[in-house]
């Protein structure tokens, strides 16, 4: 049966297997600004997140990122409220090994018992009963990688865990944790104007990993009026943060952008950019204005 695009129009975005087994729309939804001010907390209107959840799978969204460390656990509950019971197909990645003391205090802590500690915690709060993919939120340099990743790996023959993966690492981190275990993604900062993960990128491409950029519009920089992407394409029926997300699913089958926001109707343009298509010409001239 065919994808009616006007409506759900995430699935324009062409379709990615994470692990081998999950087949997801290659625009999701990022979760941590679900929250309050610091992402700490309540948000201001908690309705309005709720209605943004429901309305990301209504556009064909079917891979939600969140994260313990989000609230703590505030979009975890908000996610639970808005879906559950959850529809079929419906991904959700999550990650555990930031704690956080306060707003806008983020610290890595790997200790094996706290990270099992918090698969357990986010199991409960979502209401699953398994973790589709369950990603090291940082690696804590105080605690051997192997051991970090080698109770994610217990948590997986344990069944609380279908697939692992890595945050805010480098190839040499990837290759020495995938030697403990089966690695299927990475989510490191990635958009136009940050490409420093690029030779990881490239890496994931490589080895079927799946490439998840946060913050795919740079915190919305590439959106503002006068930026490089609104200048180079004034004649397009498309916004800046939509361009930004088009160059990024152009630029390589293993990326899928998360762009996350708090407003219905912001979440209805991001969701927007996965229709945009860019021209050979189009494409190369964004990468080399950014």
């Amino acid at each position: 049966m065919s994808t009616d695009l006007t409506t759900a129009p995430a699935a324009a975005a062409g379709q990615l297997r994470i692990g081998g087994d999950l087949t997801v729309n290659r625009l999701g939804y990022g979760a941590m600004r679900l929250t309050g001010p610091g992402i700490w907390g309540e948000p201001a209107d908690r309705d309005e997140a709720v209605r943004v959840v429901r309305r990301a799978v209504e556009l064909g969204v079917d891979f939600i990122d969140t994260a313990d460390a989000y609230g703590p656990f505030t979009a975890d509950l908000i996610i639970r409220e808005a879906l559950y019971p959850y529809p079929d197909g419906l991904v959700i990645a999550t990650k555990v090994g930031l704690s956080r003391p306060g707003p806008e205090d983020w610290r890595p802590l790997g200790r094996p018992e706290y990270l099992r500690q918090q698969v357990e915690l986010n199991l409960r709060h979502l209401g699953l009963e398994a973790i589709d993919l369950l990603q090291l939120h940082r690696i804590d340099p105080a605690v051997p990688l192997e051991d970090q990743v080698g109770e994610l790996a217990e948590l997986q023959k344990e069944g609380k865990i279908r697939h692992i993966g890595l945050s805010e690492v480098g190839v040499d981190e990837l290759e020495q944790a995938r030697r403990t275990a089966e690695i299927v993604s990475v989510q490191n900062l990635y958009n136009l104007a940050e490409r420093k993960s690029e030779d990881v990128l490239r890496y994931a491409e490589e080895h079927g990993l799946a490439f998840i950029p946060w913050f795919p519009i740079a915190m919305g920089a590439l959106a503002e009026p006068g930026s490089p992407l609104a200048s180079l394409l004034k004649d397009r029926d498309a916004t800046p943060a939509q361009l930004a997300l088009a160059w990024l699913l152009r630029h390589s089958p293993a990326l899928l952008p998360i762009p996350g926001t708090s407003s219905v109707a912001h979440l209805e343009e991001n969701v927007g950019g996965a229709t945009v298509g860019l021209s050979d010409e189009e494409y190369a001239a964004i990468t080399a204005a950014c």
